[in-house]
């Protein structure tokens, strides 16, 4: 007896297909002729809408993303810390006239976030023209509303 004829290679071997959405027992005649899996059919309209259900069932919450932000950074700091402690050459860096000797990751790390403050202050900067200009749009819109409902 061979392991497929006793039914040991398969845990599911000799139970019936349950359809999880209806919580019922499938019927093994009208499974498909092809001898395709259950699962392997394509999504219809009804998978469909109960994915979009589940979907809006489990959301996201800023607690959810401050994890996630925290786990990124952690992944972040640590990926620097190798970094820097495998380029703990040191090396001479001068400017504007001003010279001094640190190791090269440390040296590269102050580059890194002098450009990182500089594209900030850049994004800062375009912020605050785009909230000016809408708070101005604002302001004639209100304007122009008031000035029509007289």
């Amino acid at each position: 007896m061979s392991k497929e004829q006793d039914g040991l290679s398969d845990p599911t071997a000799g139970q019936q297909p349950v359809d999880a959405a209806a919580g019922s027992a499938l019927d093994p005649a009208a499974e498909p002729a092809s001898g395709a899996l259950a699962g392997s059919e394509p999504v219809g309209v009804d998978s469909q809408e109960q994915l979009r259900v589940m979907e809006q069932q489990v959301r996201r919450t800023r607690i959810s993303a401050t994890w996630v932000a925290i786990v990124v950074a952690i992944v972040v700091l640590v990926l620097l810390l190798i970094f820097i402690l495998e380029n703990l050459r040191t090396v001479t860096v001068t400017y504007f006239g001003a010279s001094g000797q640190l190791p090269l990751g440390v040296a590269l790390l102050f580059a890194a976030i002098g450009g990182a403050l500089l594209v900030s202050i850049i994004g800062m900067a375009r912020l605050t023209q785009l909230r000016l200009n809408a708070r101005r749009r604002r302001r004639v819109s209100t304007r122009a509303r008031n000035e029509s409902s007289r």
